[in-house]
């Protein structure tokens, strides 16, 4: 196990490489020298490395191990790809960090799958003394573009909603569409390109929709957890099911995802793409985090007028900016 500081250390490294020392120095309270000897302390034992010199110098992770495979699709099991690839990488962790390994990549692996129709399905695994890495990537049709044919959305991005959402899948007889849910929540980052759209959940951080310029084929997930991370996939099955009950109640909606670049969110029709299938749900608890302001015609039709036709679901909003807050109290007393 890693202590606090060191712990620090890599995290800084991590996140930039350079300036590591002062930054460190800053973080931990400690003196320039102590910074200094930390940081030859963790080059001496393998966990960084130093490239450079003077103003130059800059620190990395270093890799303690990293795999990788091809797969033909058909006749894939998601339990084969885990005893091969990635158990052996983190057999030494700890049980709810592996427990949420098999979780997350097998669920991962199987809608690869299933739903792809790739031909092939290619994983990395990749291990520091921080954290372990993954990603899953096939060269089929593409997740997002999938989901949009699926619900005859108007464009990919409204996908992204969805999958933001949870309780959604392209085949119900074989899936219950939980899958991409909790795994986006009981990663420290999960990540989903496809096509020229990447959704990106950064635990602590706002969820995000970014636009590439490169139309990528197929679809790449990445998955990120710390190796000593406290984290239990019960907590997390557990913080969104209904109370005493074992199932799916309960959903976080970043409404930010329904704001595309340039948009405000002010029209009935954007507020209808956002309450799309929130009536399987107990509690909706919607996330205003990012969102600065919105429009009465917006607000109306998702605090009165669904409310109203749907008053066994719960709308929670949260990270209201004081204009948010207003909108959202006119409509509920209209």
């Amino acid at each position: 196990m890693i202590d606090d500081p060191m712990r620090t250390l890599l995290k800084l490294v991590s996140d930039d490489g350079k300036n590591v020392a002062v930054r460190l120095a800053a973080a931990q309270d400690f003196s320039r020298q102590a910074a200094s000897a930390k940081l030859r302390a963790a080059v001496a034992k393998g966990l960084i490395a130093k490239t450079g010199v003077g103003r130059g110098v800059e620190y990395t992770l270093v890799e303690t191990s990293r795999v990788s495979e091809e797969y033909d699709r058909a006749g894939l099991s998601e339990d084969r790809v885990w005893q091969s690839l990635l158990a052996p990488i983190v057999r030494d962790l700890p049980e709810n960090v592996r427990d949420i390994w098999r979780y997350g990549f097998t669920e991962m692996v199987n809608n690869a799958i299933d739903h792809s129709g790739s031909d092939k399905i290619k994983t990395w695994c990749a291990r520091n003394a921080l954290y372990t890495q993954v990603w899953v990537s096939d060269d089929g049709e593409g997740i997002f573009n999938k989901i949009q044919k699926a619900l005859q959305l108007y464009d990919p991005r409204e996908a992204i909603l969805e999958l933001a959402k949870g309780k959604f899948t392209t085949d119900p007889e074989r899936h219950s569409g939980e899958g991409i849910f909790f795994s986006s929540k009981v990663f420290d980052l999960f990540d989903i390109r496809s096509g020229s759209l990447h959704f990106m959940h950064d635990d602590g951080r706002d969820d995000l929709l970014i636009e590439r310029p490169k139309n990528a084929p197929g679809t790449l997930v990445v998955m990120r957890l710390q190796n000593d991370s406290e984290r239990t996939t019960k907590e997390i099955f557990d913080k969104f099911a209904a109370p005493e009950e074992y199932t799916f109640a309960k959903t976080i909606v970043p409404v930010k995802l329904g704001q595309y670049e340039g948009e405000k969110l002010v029209s009935r029709s954007q507020a209808k793409r956002l309450i799309f299938r929130f009536e399987k749900f107990r509690t909706v608890i919607l996330d205003f985090a990012g969102v600065e302001e919105i429009g009465q015609a917006f607000s109306d039709e998702v605090f009165r007028v669904f409310q109203k036709a749907h008053p066994d679901t719960s709308l929670v909003p949260v990270n209201m900016t004081a204009a948010v807050k207003d909108m959202v109290s006119r409509a509920k007393a209209g």
